[in-house]
């Protein structure tokens, strides 16, 4: 690979020498508003791998508009005062006209939420125990739903972007931030500055109402119908108790089908002014001329005067082990999750090698449970740090004529061998060059890396990115034995056995 530099070689294993940051050539700036911009200058290709991340995700939500932050991926699509409408006065009425009649379609709500609440109906969303009146306002909505689909320019976002030349446009939503991202031929970048400055700015959340329901439906799809969809809910509600990494990004189907436009403005003024946002260029472009065109469209985007509240809720430390037992239309599996401190933590990357050294094709887990004794079909060790803490997963299939409950205790025996006999230095060295080579292989690309920084500045900064090789060069194999007795004991975990449905 053509970025590797050779350091010693270890026993035969080579040793990759760490990238360092001054090798990775990006330059920071902070308009007056405060929105950070990073850009890093490439002439390889002709484009510029552009994007924007919002430092919220579903943890900075609460109940009752859990789903809000995914909610936005999706309205974040439907265009300005500018793009997106034939008639935008008439558009707004149309908006006015839909939050009121939505307001009478809430009281009815409330009422069938209390009717159930009392035991007077089974379900509140069962549509025979709705009263004339919210039948009425229900087709009401509908009306204005439609009038104003006649004069939405649909996708016109998407559509001017693709007649330049642009790829890729989406974005995403995590626990801790949300990802707008695309990629555009390098004379387009002042295209792209102009429409993401305007749809930070000026974006209107038309279709707000029906746009919930598409995030319902792809609740629905992704969730209620996979055999295990609400079974991982529970076990990640199980997981965390006080944090709110508790409840899905997707939300929960009563928030989502209860949010209003206002309580979605208030979020939007909270989370989405500049001095949350980053802006990620990675490309070929001059870096002088790029900080200009992103200066004259973005700097008079006005700021929030008041910093978004940051979560202080701390996880606490469990009081014993919690178990789930789950009979579905599914393999059977055994999964043991320990959680784990945020993803800048020290032992973060100690975390990683251990990882590294239980996964794989050739890692212990594979080689004692599916090669050795053959009790295991497929295993899987995974490090997920996030921002406010994380999970280290350890999970297995059985292999025909054996249960889950043996691969768990089989992947438990594995990380208590490492607690009682540590490592070997073979094993360090192995795990952090397959680390590196993955490192490598993500910066070479304008899109990953451009991603990788976004995911830094979503969890911290992108000074913690490039702080991991080095980071991870110093893990010993006294660190790998540290993290492994400190964060993988019995009143640290969480598991989930698996069991197929009879008959199934």
């Amino acid at each position: 690979m053509r970025h590797a530099r050779c350091g010693a070689v270890l026993s035969g294993l080579l040793t990759l020498a760490p990238l360092c940051a001054q090798e990775l050539p990006i330059t920071e700036r902070t308009l007056p508003n405060g929105m950070r911009v990073l850009m890093v200058e490439r002439h390889e290709e002709p484009t510029i791998a552009c994007g924007w991340v919002a430092r919220v995700g579903s943890a900075d939500e609460r109940p009752g508009i859990t789903g809000i932050a995914h909610l936005f991926e999706h309205l974040m699509f439907k265009g300005t005062r500018t793009i997106g409408t034939r008639d935008a006065a008439r558009d707004a009425e149309l908006n006015a006209k839909q939050d009121g009649t939505m307001a009478g379609i809430r009281q009815e709500l409330d009422l069938l939420r209390e009717k159930q609440r009392r035991g007077d109906i089974a379900d509140s969303g069962d549509p025979g125990a709705r009263s004339v009146h919210h039948r009425q306002l229900l087709e009401r909505l509908d009306s204005l739903v439609l009038e104003q689909r006649g004069i939405i320019v649909k996708d016109e976002l998407d559509r001017i972007y693709k007649q330049a030349g642009a790829t890729g446009l989406n974005a995403n939503t995590t626990t801790d931030r949300t990802f707008f991202h695309i990629t555009v031929p390098s004379n387009k970048l002042e295209l792209w500055a102009w429409l993401e400055a305007d749809r930070i700015q000026n974006a209107v959340f038309r279709e707000f109402y029906s746009e919930r329901d598409v995030v319902l439906e792809e609740r629905r799809l992704r969730v209620e119908a996979t055999p295990t969809g609400k079974l991982q809910e529970t076990f990640n509600a199980m997981i965390w108790q006080a944090s709110p990494y508790s409840w899905p990004v997707i939300g929960w189907p009563s928030d989502i089908s209860a949010v209003t436009r206002d309580q979605a403005e208030a979020f939007y003024a909270t989370y989405y002014a500049p001095n949350n946002l980053t802006v990620v260029l990675v490309g070929d472009f001059r870096t002088t001329e790029a900080y200009a065109t992103v200066e004259r469209y973005f700097c008079g985007i006005p700021a929030n005067p008041k910093a978004p509240p940051r979560v202080t809720t701390l996880e606490p430390s469990q009081g014993a082990e919690q178990r789930i037992l789950g009979n579905v239309d599914a393999m059977p599996m055994a999964v043991c999750a320990h959680k784990i401190p945020s993803s800048v933590h020290m032992d973060s990357a100690a975390l990683d090698v251990l990882a590294g050294i239980l996964n794989g094709q050739s890692g212990r887990l594979t080689r004692e449970l599916v090669m050795a004794r053959r009790i295991a079909v497929g295993v899987e060790a995974a490090n997920q740090p996030m921002k406010l803490g994380g999970i280290f997963y350890l999970s297995g299939m059985p292999a025909p004529g054996h249960a889950p409950e043996e691969v768990e205790a089989a992947l438990l025996q594995e990380v208590e061998r490492i607690q009682r006999e540590g490592v070997t230095e073979r094993e360090i060295q192995k795990a952090k060059n397959q680390a590196q080579v993955s490192r490598f292989a993500l910066m070479e690309g304008n899109e990953t890396l451009r991603d990788q920084l976004a995911e830094a500045e979503g969890a911290g900064s992108y000074q913690d990115f490039l702080l991991e090789s080095t980071r991870m060069n110093a893990v010993t194999r006294e660190d790998v034995q540290r993290v492994a007795r400190t964060y993988f004991v019995p009143e640290n975990r969480n598991t989930l056995v698996i069991h197929r449905k009879e008959g199934k």
